[in-house]
C-alpha cells in the first residue's frame, strides 16, 4: 500500500510503525507543543501532497490534532482505537504499538474534518440515544466511534466530532440502532 499524502505523527517510533505498515512519508511533531517550523512543513505538505493526521488516542494526541485542524485546514484525520494502540505489557498508548494492519485500516478510513454541517445531529439526539449521561454511555460512545470510524470521544466532544466529520443523521441512527440491538 502506497499513499500520496504525508502522514503527521508524534515521533520517531510512530514513523517506524508507519514504515512497517506501508510505504509513506511522515512529518513528526515531536510532542504536543508544535512549533511554527513544523506547522509550516505541514502547510507545505498539505498544499503539495495532502496530509493525514495520525496521532495517539490520548489527550496530547487530541491536542496536536486540534492545533493542526486550526492552523492547517483541509487535512484528513485517521484514528486508531485505544484498545489497538496499547503496549503489549500495558506500558503506554500510542500509534507505535498498533499492528501494521490496524495502521493501514486507520489510514484507509481517514476522514476530512469540517466545521460546518447543515444536517445537524443535536445534543438532544445524543442524550436520547444514551450516549451522554447514564449507565453505559461511555461504552456506547466507544462503539459508535468504531462503527462510524471517527474514534472515541467524550460526551462533550462527541457532538463536535460528528459535525466535523459530517456524519449524516441516517448513518448516526443506523449506528445507534446496531449498538442498541447488541445490548438486547
Amino acid at each position: 500500500m502506497k499513499i500520496k499524502e504525508i502522514i503527521v505523527v508524534e515521533g520517531k517510533d510512530d514513523t517506524t510503525a508507519i514504515k512497517r505498515a506501508l510505504n509513506a512519508d511522515t512529518i513528526e511533531t515531536n510532542g504536543s507543543a508544535i512549533n511554527q517550523e513544523t506547522i509550516d512543513k505541514i502547510k507545505l505538505a498539505q498544499q503539495t501532497r495532502g496530509v493525514i493526521v495520525l496521532t495517539d488516542p490520548d489527550f496530547p494526541g487530541q491536542k496536536i490534532r486540534n492545533t493542526i485542524k486550526e492552523q492547517v485546514p483541509g487535512c484528513k484525520h485517521a484514528f486508531i482505537e485505544k484498545e489497538y494502540a496499547i503496549h503489549k505489557h500495558g506500558k503506554g498508548v500510542g500509534v507505535e504499538h498498533a499492528s501494521p494492519e490496524i495502521i493501514r485500516m486507520a489510514l484507509r478510513n481517514a476522514h476530512m474534518m469540517h466545521e460546518v454541517f447543515s444536517e445537524q445531529i443535536t445534543q438532544e439526539d445524543l442524550i436520547t440515544a444514551g450516549l451522554i449521561g447514564g449507565d453505559g454511555a461511555r461504552e456506547r460512545r466507544e462503539k459508535l466511534g468504531k462503527l462510524l470510524k471517527i474514534g472515541f470521544a467524550n460526551g462533550k466532544q462527541l457532538h463536535k466530532r460528528l459535525m466535523m466529520f459530517q456524519i449524516s443523521r441516517e448513518a448516526f441512527a443506523n449506528a445507534v440502532q446496531v449498538i442498541l440491538q447488541e445490548e438486547n
